[in-house]
């Protein structure tokens, strides 16, 4: 309603200033669910969402119960869904004549376009600037809700029905790439490279790692959360920062020396 009078009491241009500061106005309710609060944030929504909130416990998203049980999963989810799909595209490839090597290649193969996918939706979709109501919402829904509660236990991997949906795509995308034959292959190593991503998700905000490697991915990856959100988009390793430019300041220092 006010931005109504606002846009028929003042000329055009002062109508979208003040129209901008109504929307920065807008408080959100942490108390309330957050999914369609956010989108009133407007252009201030990207300041708020980089803003975290260190809790292991996380907000509503919906004052439904069923929406607000698909938002929620536990991290051993991933792994005992889709390594059995993993090893059944596996015995395909054995039943379609194919030696134990040619599918230990193909499956490294896969796991190897998964890492450049993991990178590639991380940098490109799920850092997308947004400002509009509906593009805000979406943001918060796949990505913006883990940077403002990084620490929330039970939305740190992707939840199955989501997964399973964009299956579908990625194995056409597979096929066009391959031959009937490979395919399985190819897929289960795709597949594979999620399941260790989501899990290394997980650890890298609630593992505590003993050995050197872990350790220093673990700091990579809360540098991005809690430092440089706008760089380090790797998560299983650093491969493609490093071949994209987008390694943190303190790393590229380092490579320098």
């Amino acid at each position: 309603m006010m931005a109504s009078l606002v846009k028929h009491m003042v000329p055009k241009k002062l109508s979208c200033k003040l129209s901008k500061m109504v929307a920065q106005e807008f408080t959100v309710d942490l108390n309330k669910p957050l999914v369609f609060q956010v989108g009133h944030l407007g252009e201030s929504y990207q300041e708020w969402v980089h803003q975290p909130i260190v809790s292991k416990t996380g907000p509503r998203f919906f004052e439904s119960d069923f929406w607000e049980f698909l938002t929620r999963t536990r991290w051993y989810a991933v792994p005992s869904i889709w390594l059995p799909v993993v090893c059944y595209c596996i015995s395909m490839s054995v039943r379609m004549g194919h030696t134990a090597l040619e599918i230990g290649l193909l499956v490294i193969m896969g796991i190897f376009v998964w890492t450049f996918l993991e990178y590639s939706l991380h940098r490109f979709v799920f850092h997308i600037n947004t400002n509009s109501y509906w593009w805000n919402t979406i943001h918060y829904l796949i990505h913006g809700c883990h940077h403002k509660h990084p620490m929330d236990g039970l939305r740190l991997v992707f939840p199955p029905a989501g997964t399973a949906v964009l299956c579908i795509p990625f194995w056409n995308l597979v096929k066009l790439i391959s031959t009937p034959t490979t395919t399985p292959a190819l897929f289960a190593g795709g597949l594979l490279g999620y399941v260790i991503y989501d899990c290394t998700h997980y650890y890298l905000h609630h593992g505590q790692p003993a050995t050197d490697v872990p350790r220093n991915l673990k700091k990579y990856h809360l540098n991005h959360h809690f430092r440089v959100q706008d760089k380090g988009f790797g998560i299983t390793s650093t491969l493609w920062d490093r071949v994209f430019g987008t390694l943190p300041p303190p790393y590229v220092a380092e490579k320098k020396r």
